[in-house]
């Protein structure tokens, strides 16, 4: 079972991707920055995902 389904239209451009990767990365160091360990490693963990399908599996 897929979580993402990286062929929807939706994620054809490659900004929408790369923001999409981004956030929960950047959200991780917000939390990792005011002392939430767990919370950032959920963060990254699902960046981590995002980025494997989005990024790193892309087939056009």
């Amino acid at each position: 079972m897929r979580l993402i389904d990286p062929s929807h239209p939706f994620f054809r451009p490659a900004w929408r991707r790369y923001l999409l990767v981004a956030a929960p990365f950047a959200w991780a160091g917000v939390e990792w920055s005011m002392g939430n360990e767990i919370w950032a490693y959920l963060f990254a963990a699902i960046g981590g995902y995002l980025a494997w399908n989005l990024v790193l599996a892309w087939r056009d």
